[in-house]
């Protein structure tokens, strides 16, 4: 067998692998749209909801949702590449760095409830923040850090070791060669992790359900210590908790849910796109 067969039989294969795990999503996402375009009205997005929710719109559950990402966002990314610098430009190889990569990388994997329940004790009860915006907020913030801090890290550790060895050598500080020349290197790859952060905070219903996430509220949230609907919270109630609801405002909540993912995740990927367009490496 010629290296040429193999190579073909290889992408052969590489390529039935990528249809089996791409076509289980197109199928989701092409039931939803199907089922839940036909709700998909301005009413439906610009009001709130009535008649115990089973008429009405979803208006507050997606500022709702906003809130919360913009909170974790605000929180997480300037964190987690704060961290990532630390560790990756300042902190020796020793067991304490050592141990605290292991305990970013055994962070991501804990399951979301377990950080609600961090939320609810810490944020709500101990520094009474109270079930708000800014609990939900923090919640989503530390459940989406180390995903913050290891995509940086990546990030950081991937622009070459001569950009500093250069810009050192020519009498520049370290903290200047890393904000001047590294950090702008590395933003296309911290963008990655943040568009994990959004896809993972918009979407996930148990920290806000014991932190931020009301039942029902008609009204828009105040400040940050107001409570709010969100629309994984709110799916999650109307699926379950609210009898006689059409088939078709499910759908069509969760198809505002995926597209505001969709709608944030393509600005972000556009950009990073942008930016790797202008990198010299």
């Amino acid at each position: 067998m010629t290296s040429v067969t193999k190579q073909k039989i290889a992408f052969t294969i590489l390529g039935g692998i990528t249809v089996l795990v791409a076509l289980p999503v197109l199928l989701i996402v092409g039931v939803i749209v199907k089922h839940g375009l036909g709700a998909i009205s301005w009413e439906f997005l610009s009001t709130a909801p009535s008649d115990g929710m089973r008429e009405g719109g979803i208006f507050p559950a997606i500022v709702g949702t906003c809130c919360l990402v913009v909170t974790a966002v605000v929180v997480a990314v300037p964190l987690g590449v704060f961290a990532a610098i630390f560790l990756n430009e300042y902190a020796g190889d020793n067991w304490l760095t050592r141990l605290v990569r292991l305990a970013i990388i055994n962070l991501a994997g804990v399951p979301s409830v377990v950080y609600g329940l961090f939320g609810l004790g810490l944020f709500v009860v101990v520094l009474k923040f109270g079930a708000s915006i800014l609990a939900g907020g923090l919640t989503l913030a530390l459940m989406n850090l180390p995903v913050i801090v290891t995509a940086s890290k990546e990030a950081l550790d991937a622009v070459p070791q001569t950009f500093r060895e250069v810009s050192l050598s020519l009498g520049v500080s370290k903290w200047k060669t890393i904000r001047h020349l590294v950090l702008p290197n590395a933003i296309p790859g911290i963008l990655t992790g943040i568009i994990l952060e959004v896809s993972r905070a918009a979407g996930e219903t148990a920290p806000i359900l014991f932190t931020a996430a009301a039942f029902y509220l008609p009204g828009l949230p105040q400040s940050i210590f107001s409570q709010v609907m969100a629309l994984p919270s709110h799916l999650y109630a109307i699926s379950t908790q609210v009898p006689n609801i059409s088939l078709e405002t499910r759908y069509g909540t969760a198809l505002v849910l995926l597209a505001l993912v969709f709608i944030v995740n393509s600005f972000a990927i556009f950009l990073r796109a942008r930016l790797r367009a202008k990198r010299r490496w």
